[in-house]
């Protein structure tokens, strides 16, 4: 069984994931191949900044062990959870600034990835059916707000975030999931910021291109999966493979992974970790295109229900 108390000096690695800063000519143009996202860097300089962060990472860790190890049934607090979401678009180009239409189908993407209802679900393979879940979280469009700008790419610096720096400020993080789209640069699809994070910067930032049903021209990254894979990061889930080699997304009914997949992987994909395991390549928390994962497990639906329900880290959400 993976372990789920971790310790201060391993919060970086439990958060890591791949990252490429270099920018290029063509980064509003270019459509990324492999799946990229920031999180890594990004908890490097919340750490540096406030180092009090990783005390309440281990706090939330420790709680989310209480309640798995007492049994904790993932009952979310006053029912099923309906989480408004406001969208932030931050646009240089008209393609940029996306459409209502656009942002509407990221919204039914959401409802569809986390109620078990994408019409791949069922694609799941048999030896992993026993813990397929449905998550039962609700997304519901609050509201957009839009700002053009004259930045070519934003970073990972949280700079679109803040008025200051001419971004958006979240609406009412501590009640409202804040998405913010804009050109992020550097080959990076998105970012989440994890539960105890400051609420001045809470929420999951996605580049315009991967956000949405975008269109073939943005394949393969264009069926809205990378906003479930960052609100899945959100809802405090790791990478699957841990961030490292046989590493660990603290769940239990997750194989072990030697590392993050890419593309289609071929099934069964097995991995050399401990015991040879079946990697579960479809799951949303792994790498793959956007048409290769379409699956929660039943001990992540788990450890997501611990942030909402009373003394959770995500607790204001569910009142």
């Amino acid at each position: 069984m993976k372990k789920f108390i971790v310790s201060a000096c391993t919060a970086l690695m439990l958060f890591a994931c791949q990252n490429d800063q270099s920018e290029n000519n063509n980064s509003e143009t270019a459509i990324a191949s492999r799946r990229a996202c920031a999180s890594q860097e990004v908890l490097q300089a919340q750490l540096k900044a406030d180092p009090s962060l990783a005390i309440r990472m281990n706090e939330i860790e420790a709680f989310t062990a209480k309640h798995l190890s007492s049994n904790f049934t993932g009952r979310l607090v006053n029912g099923k959870i309906e989480i408004p979401v406001v969208v932030n678009v931050l646009y240089r180009t008209t393609a940029q600034n996306i459409s209502n239409a656009q942002i509407q189908s990221q919204i039914d993407v959401l409802n569809k990835d986390f109620n078990a209802l994408n019409s791949d679900y069922n694609n799941v393979p048999a030896l992993f059916s026993g813990v397929k879940a449905n998550i039962g979280i609700t997304f519901v469009l609050d509201q957009v707000i839009r700002k053009s700008t004259t930045k070519t790419s934003w970073g990972t610096n949280d700079a679109m975030k803040k008025t200051a720096q001419g971004g958006i400020a979240p609406t009412s993080p501590t009640t409202k999931l804040n998405i913010w789209t804009c050109n992020i640069g550097g080959g990076i699809l998105g970012y989440a910021q994890f539960p105890g994070g400051a609420s001045s910067t809470d929420g999951v930032v996605i580049d315009p291109r991967y956000f949405g049903l975008s269109g073939a021209a943005n394949a393969p990254f264009n069926l809205g999966r990378t906003a479930t894979h960052e609100v899945g990061h959100w809802m405090n889930l790791r990478h699957i493979w841990g961030d490292a080699t046989c590493g660990s997304d603290l769940v239990a009914d997750t194989p072990t992974h030697n590392e993050e997949n890419y593309g289609v992987p071929s099934y069964p994909h097995y991995s050399t970790c401990s015991g040879n395991p079946v990697e579960m390549t479809m799951n949303y928390m792994d790498y793959v295109d956007d048409a290769a994962m379409y699956m929660f497990s039943q001990g992540q639906k788990t450890r997501i229900a611990a942030i909402f329900t009373s003394g959770g880290a995500r607790a204001s959400f569910a009142q």
